[in-house]
Parts: structure tokens; C-alpha cells; sequence
């Protein structure tokens, strides 16, 4: 993996869509492998609640996990290009949403602390489905959530991030990363001599 650090704190959805930035010009994959799809877990990690133990600590992942990761990735990105446009999400991409979650479901499992019955959400099922059945209902979501429509792309030209603006005059997917670099670069081209 790159030294590049995923922008995070967006609709889950939406980190996962932004771990495929341009980097120099150039696509990128910061999950192209387990050890960057790992890094990128230890970063979401209090949103994935049933993929870590009891500890904080990431199932073991094979390839085939990297894939399933992946094709909710793909399909999260079709069908979100298209509805916050106003679009129908195309018919294959609603599909694998669909089937990641059922591969895992989620139930509530019920248990005695002592005092009350409790509650709390558990998927079965070999680490990697549990965890792209969690990234799939993260991706319905925010698909079916009307906010849906306001994600935008970053302004920045070399940008492919997306994000969901708190504000409606939000341009950029960072502040720090792209409104800092756009603010310079419109500094000298008014102050540049010649």
C-alpha cells in the first residue's frame, strides 16, 4: 500500500467507494491486496461491528474475502454513480448488494447479562462474507437514505473522491488535501509574472 491515508468519516459507503483514488495522475487501489485492505479495516474499525473479536482485532482474510470486498465495492459505485444522479442503479449491481448480505444476514442474538436480555447484532458465516455482508448493508443504507442525491464528486480536477457536504457550499473531498492544493494553484495563476 501507498503512504497515501484514505480520507475516512464519510458514509461508510462512501470510504469504502474512496479507497480507489488517483494517485499522481493515475488510478489507485489502497485495498489491492489483504495487507491494504487490513490497514484500511484498523481505520473503520469502530464501524464494523461483528467483523472484529471481542478484542478489536481483524478476522484472518484470504483472496477470495479481497474479492468479495471488492465486487460490493464495484457495485457500490454503479449504483450510487446513478442514484445521486437521479438514476436507476443498474440491475446487476442491486443484485450483488443484495446477495453479500444474504450470504451473511444479520440477526440479533439474545443473552442474559445477569439482569437483562440483551441484544446485540452477530453474522455467521467465514470472516469475509460477514464482512462484505456488512459493507453491502452499509451501501443499502445509504442508497436508500434521500441524502443519497447529495453526494458529490470533489472539484478538484485530478479528484474521483466522493463525499456526502454537511454544508451545501462543501466543494472539495478534504480541506486539507484538495481545497489547500486548489487555493494554491488559483494563488499563482493570479500572482504569476510574465
Amino acid at each position: 500500500m501507498t503512504d497515501f491515508v484514505p480520507l475516512t468519516g464519510e458514509p461508510l459507503a462512501l470510504d469504502l467507494i474512496n479507497t480507489r483514488p488517483r494517485l499522481s495522475g493515475a488510478p489507485a487501489d489502497l485495498i489491492a491486496t489483504i495487507e491494504g485492505l487490513r490497514a484500511w479495516l484498523a481505520l473503520e474499525a469502530d464501524r464494523l461491528a461483528g467483523v472484529f473479536d471481542a478484542d478489536g482485532v481483524a478476522p484472518p482474510l484470504t483472496g477470495r474475502d479481497l474479492t468479495a470486498v471488492h465486487e460490493v465495492r464495484d457495485h457500490a459505485r454503479a449504483a450510487i454513480e446513478q442514484v445521486r444522479r437521479s438514476g436507476r442503479p443498474p440491475e446487476a449491481s442491486l443484485r450483488g448488494i443484495n446477495q453479500a448480505q444474504r450470504a451473511a444476514p444479520a440477526i440479533r442474538a439474545l443473552t442474559w447479562d445477569g439482569a437483562a436480555v440483551i441484544a446485540a447484532p452477530r453474522r455467521d458465516g467465514p470472516p469475509g462474507v460477514r464482512l462484505a455482508a456488512v459493507l453491502a448493508e452499509a451501501v443499502a443504507d445509504l442508497l436508500t437514505d434521500p441524502a443519497v442525491t447529495n453526494v458529490r464528486e470533489c472539484a478538484a480536477d485530478d479528484c474521483v473522491m466522493l463525499f456526502l457536504p454537511a454544508h451545501p457550499r462543501r466543494r472539495w473531498c478534504s480541506a486539507t488535501r484538495c481545497g489547500n492544493r486548489a487555493r494554491v494553484a488559483r494563488h499563482y495563476r493570479r500572482h504569476r509574472t510574465g
